[in-house]
């Protein structure tokens, strides 16, 4: 603000001073650089205008607070689609993985796998107990670095009180992710 009206000032003065040139070349008096310049009062209307185009700069800041609207999708189908993160968990005959998927994408956002070299290469196997939390404490430092804390986690019921789903949560949740969303808050108008 005070850099703005230095400019201000700056630019009448240097006004003033090439209006009253021709007069110092002449042998005038400079009585025109001593004359105090009128400047217009800043109405209010002004710093209390909106711009018409606004653009979201921050696209996750309604789902932060609750407030996006979550695609419910069909009552019959499983996994339910009301989410904005939704985790999803499998362990194959060789290797474990777990990704993050977004409400509006296919793609996964966020994943980790026991075929990583870097995770396989501190593991005797990359299909046990110990691989399983592994990928869950990898994944769960990746998450937080991209700021997604919340996710909904619905485990295949027949498979929930195996150990390595067990382990994996735990290692999540130790990590600092919330495995449940909040509920959409509804604002009336």
């Amino acid at each position: 603000m005070a850099l703005s009206q230095v400019s201000r000032s700056v630019r009448l003065l240097l006004g003033q001073i090439q209006r009253c040139r021709p007069a110092l070349l002449s042998n005038q008096t400079a009585r025109c650089l001593s004359q105090a310049a009128s400047q217009p009062e800043p109405s209010a209307d002004e710093n209390e205008a909106v711009n018409p185009t606004f653009v979201n700069r921050n696209p996750r800041n309604l789902e932060q607070m609750a407030l996006a609207v979550k695609d419910r999708g069909w009552k019959t189908t499983w996994p339910h689609r009301e989410f904005y993160h939704r985790l999803m968990f499998s362990r194959s005959q060789h290797h474990v993985t777990a990704q993050v998927f977004s409400s509006c994408s296919p793609i996964p956002v966020l994943s980790c796998s026991s075929k990583e070299w870097a995770v396989k290469k501190e593991l005797a196997s990359t299909n046990c107990v110990a691989a399983c939390q592994a990928v869950g404490e990898v994944l769960a430092h990746r998450c937080q670095q991209a700021g997604i804390t919340r996710m909904v986690y619905r485990v295949i019921p027949w498979t929930y009180r195996s150990d390595s789903v067990q382990s994996f949560r735990a290692a999540m949740k130790a990590g600092g992710i919330i495995l449940s969303e909040p509920r959409r808050k509804y604002i009336g108008t």
